[in-house]
């Protein structure tokens, strides 16, 4: 299970903690904020693209394929409709076969934040009193 707490107590800066790991989010400076951090749709990319190479990774080392550097490259767009959508490139140092390729497209296609994102997922929210 997965636990994060957001601290805000400036304007859009928020402290991002889980565990001992920590970082910054910020809205951009075009949205009202000071560009400190991540933006928060900077956050949702990286955990997609993080999840996505440590699963290509996996599924490579079980395959004993050799891919070299992984990058995936992610881009939040909307197409000529307004409909909102995730460009997500990968790429490799390697060279790799079709078949590899398409073994590694569906690795990604299983990873929980692609299945999460593309299902969708209940967010519950409430506001708890304290004090």
């Amino acid at each position: 299970m997965a636990y994060v707490t957001v601290i805000n107590e400036h304007q859009y800066v928020q402290q991002v903690v889980s565990g001992h790991h920590h970082l910054t989010a910020d809205a951009t400076a075009s949205s009202g904020g000071s560009d400190s951090g991540f933006a928060p749709r900077e956050l949702l990319l990286a955990s997609l693209g993080s999840c996505t190479a440590i699963a290509v990774r996996k599924q490579a080392l079980r395959m004993d394929w050799s891919l070299g550097k992984i990058t995936v490259g992610l881009r939040w767009s909307h197409d000529d409709s307004g409909h909102d959508y995730i460009d997500r490139r990968l790429s490799f140092t390697k060279l790799l076969t079709e078949e590899q390729k398409q073994h590694l497209l569906d690795a990604a296609a299983q990873t929980q934040i692609f299945k999460l994102l593309v299902t969708g997922i209940a967010i519950r929210t409430s506001v708890v009193d304290l004090a």
